[in-house]
């Protein structure tokens, strides 16, 4: 006997079967009871979403030949129930809109509809892809439309309903089917391999429901190629291995060296994955995904299942990584890898295009926003030299609390070496100021030495309540330490260092360390026309104005020492 697809097999049947669609299923049975229903429908959505099975649940609805009348529960067992089901009822025709889309086709359709039905109450037609219909197929259908003899229904399915003609909408009742919730269909899932007496683990049925993206269809299609794999059980790695998937694992570790500026490891990365057979689209296409799952997680202080669908060891692995960035630059590289799409797919080159853009992205710091080339003016660029390539990621969580004054216990290194900062008032600043280069080697040895190195640089200025003022004697400086997430993980590692929560405040300061003080801008006062026009003039400035289309409206002038 032939083998029926698990898509087939478990299609649903009755209203009370369908999937993600309650609020078009309770509206169509409160038709059938009260008698209000329509001569036209019109379902659209997305491939998978459930349009054609319930056009066929409505036909059987409204001629089961066990009820007196139309009813919300056919039997599923009378001759017409079967036939619909089957798809060959004489009285219920399944048109294909794309092989029948001219107008002769609708002309036979118009001459053969005003006979009787066969042996049920209605002549159902159910159009499949009615938008394929041509201009004049569409202009031919109008009449009978409007007015149908009474025992025609007709039923349209549609995937763009933008291309179906308005007067053809106004005649009939739309239901819009949404695509169906990762929720649902990991339930669905998970009911048919119990009924198949298939073994699964979790991860793989919510990484199988990540994939389906809101058809049920592609996830039961999925899940249909997994299970031919004839595998005992269903593993998150079967995924990677027969349906060709990237593996999470590589993804997030592009991901993770790009939070981290590591241009080397980057590329490593990248070419990694495109050895696996991934194309250059694909690349950015699961890039996309995983920093649009980072920004997510970011934005919602930990992240709400119904926004992000991810396994528990997915969750935890970019929860660390999210520590590598901030909010902005991560709906900055979504939107940059987002644009390189279209350039990427129609480039003769597109992996040197990927991998510029993804170097972009990892030398981020390179790159001066327009405040700093404000701030810096003629002055020149800091030599490439002193700018930090790594980003840490800091794996002391935020707000630990420990007594100030309490020595801290051995801190394990990544080599096994273990320091411990003697015991320090941390109330005092003074002392803060005496022990800070024991300070900033215990963050050396604990972290990253990238960041002991920045904080090196730096000097203890002042202590309020919790907030420790740290100077810096140049704008790159201060401006380096509050991007790019790294204010966050300086004060993790300060508050490990020091066994206290520590909040960290960047100000400039002189050669002789004391603070700088910025004149103040009277209030009300505007930028004149002159210094906007030197600003201008400046080639660094030039060229983001022109690139951004943009022009200035304020300068913020600070005295040079």
């Amino acid at each position: 006997m032939a083998y029926t697809v698990l898509a087939r097999r478990y299609r649903s049947q009755t209203f009370d079967d369908v999937v993600g669609q309650s609020a078009s299923c309770h509206t169509l049975k409160n038709a059938i009871k009260t008698g209000r229903i329509a001569h036209a429908y019109l379902f659209s959505g997305t491939r998978g979403v459930g349009k054609t099975t319930m056009a066929r649940i409505l036909a059987k609805s409204l001629n089961c030949l066990s009820a007196d009348g139309p009813t919300t529960e056919p039997c599923l067992k009378c001759d017409s129930c079967v036939a619909v089901n089957a798809g060959d009822d004489i009285d219920v025709l399944e048109i294909d809109g794309a092989s029948n889309r001219g107008i002769d086709n609708i002309r036979e359709l118009r001459q053969n509809a005003i006979y009787k039905p066969a042996r049920a109450r209605f002549k159902i037609y159910i159009i499949d892809e009615v938008h394929m219909l041509t201009t004049e197929a569409f202009n031919a259908l109008l009449k009978i439309l409007e007015e149908p003899p009474a025992h025609v229904k007709f039923i349209f399915a549609t995937t763009e309903p933008n291309k179906v003609l308005p007067t053809i909408q106004s005649r009939c009742q739309r239901f819009d089917f949404a695509n169906i919730s990762p929720a649902d269909i990991i339930t669905q899932l998970k009911k048919i391999l119990t009924e198949e007496k298939i073994k699964f683990e979790d991860d793989c049925i919510i990484a199988l429901a990540r994939l389906a993206n809101g058809s049920m269809r592609d996830g039961l299609s999925l899940l249909d190629q997994l299970i031919s794999a004839g595998a005992e059980t269903l593993t998150v790695e079967m995924l990677e291995e027969f349906l060709g998937q990237p593996s999470r694992e590589k993804i997030y570790a592009l991901v993770e060296k790009i939070g981290m500026c590591d241009a080397a490891e980057t590329l490593v990365c990248l070419d990694g994955l495109l050895n696996s057979g991934m194309s250059c689209i694909g690349v950015l296409d699961s890039l996309i995904e995983a920093v649009r799952d980072l920004m997510v997680l970011k934005a919602s202080a930990g992240g709400n299942q119904s926004l992000v669908i991810l396994t528990r060891s997915e969750k935890e692995m970019l929860s660390k990584i999210a520590e590598s960035f901030d909010i902005p630059s991560l709906v900055h590289n979504v939107t940059m890898l987002e644009k390189l799409r279209w350039p990427v797919k129609n480039s003769d080159n597109p992996r040197a295009l990927c991998e510029a853009a993804l170097l972009r992205l990892a030398l981020n710091e390179h790159f001066m926003s327009i405040p700093q080339l404000l701030a810096c003016g003629n002055s020149a660029r800091p030599a490439p030299a002193e700018l930090k390539k790594n980003i840490p990621i800091i794996s002391t969580p935020r707000g630990i609390d420990i007594d100030p004054g309490k020595v801290l216990p051995g801190l394990t290194t990544k080599d096994d070496r273990s320091i411990t900062v003697a015991a320090l008032n941390t109330t005092d600043i003074e002392q803060i100021k005496n022990n800070w280069n024991d300070i900033v080697e215990s963050v050396r040895a604990n972290s990253n030495g990238r960041l002991a190195d920045l904080l090196k640089k730096a000097q203890p200025m002042g202590l309020k309540a919790d907030i420790l003022s740290l100077g810096l004697t140049d704008d790159f400086s201060i401006n380096l330490c509050r991007s790019n997430g790294k204010a966050e993980a300086i004060e993790t590692a300060l508050s490990s260092a020091m066994g206290r929560k520590m909040k960290a405040v960047f100000e400039k300061i002189s050669a002789g360390d004391a603070p700088v003080q910025q004149p103040a801008k009277p209030a009300g006062a505007k930028t004149s026309r002159k210094t906007i026009d030197q600003a201008a003039n400046i080639p660094a400035i030039k060229t983001v104005l022109f690139g951004l289309d943009a022009s200035i409206i304020e300068v913020n002038e600070e005295n040079e020492q």
